[in-house]
């Protein structure tokens, strides 16, 4: 059994390196590539100012944020919720480079990026040149991404699992069949082909009343009547 953690975060800037921290988490769990509906969603109380281009991104402000947990509080639970499953992320680098840096914080284990799935770095492989952000993919692959007037987590991780389950061949992939597709296809090629050699009996909707009024109709016409030698029946020779 197959288990995939999809994630995103929002920030209060773009480099934990200067200090910017964690925000928001957003979690959606799958199974062999298919949503359990189970998530994990909180927000998170910086314990510093959210910058203006975060801020026009997500629109989390710092009075939204003050009342909410700060990252260590929620790191043993977060952990627990992504304990053993692989992680699809779209740009990896960004959102492990920033629960790295809070690890770092609260003494956890810090991500490995070389584990994670980066949904981004498929996208580029898989349609190169063009536009591969996650508004650009869910254009491409007709998902609808209407509520997505901000950025925001768990929406965004919600929407990743969409875009991730295309990526990687469309939602046919996740159902668990005992053959491969060409088998499949084979196997019910043989099926067909078993029916069609199988004899059909066509069954009467006549009544025994019908019958016999189509009995006695073609004996009214006496016996040179052409649908007796459909009938197989002998025609009388000629006198």
């Amino acid at each position: 059994m197959l288990r995939e953690i999809v994630l995103d975060t929002e920030t209060t800037g773009t480099s934990p390196a200067k200090g910017d921290r964690v925000i928001e988490i957003g979690c959606v769990e799958m199974l062999n590539h298919i949503p359990t509906g189970k998530s994990y969603h909180v927000y998170i109380n910086p314990e510093c100012p959210v910058s203006p281009g975060a801020f026009a991104v997500h629109g989390l402000s710092d009075e939204f944020l003050a009342d909410k947990p700060v990252f260590a509080a929620i790191a043993d639970e977060f952990v627990e919720f992504i304990a053993d499953a692989r992680l699809v992320i779209h740009n990896a680098a960004f959102d492990v480079g920033f629960l790295n840096a809070e690890f770092a914080r609260t003494g956890h284990t810090q991500f490995n990026l070389a584990d994670a799935v980066d949904t981004l770095a498929m996208a580029r492989r898989k349609h190169p040149g063009a536009a591969n952000n996650l508004d650009a993919l869910c254009t491409r692959y007709g998902i609808d991404n209407s509520r997505r007037t901000k950025h925001g987590a768990l929406l965004d991780a919600e929407i990743l699992a969409e875009v991730y389950i295309e990526l990687i061949g469309g939602r046919q992939v996740g159902f668990d069949l005992s053959l491969q597709p060409s088998a499949r296809r084979s196997a019910a090629a043989a099926e067909r082909a078993a029916r069609n050699a199988q004899p059909r009996t066509l069954i009467s909707r006549l009544t025994e009343a019908e019958r016999a009024a189509h009995e006695a109709f073609i004996q009214s016409i006496g016996p040179d009547a052409i649908w007796r030698e459909y009938l197989g029946e002998t025609k009388p020779e000629a006198s």
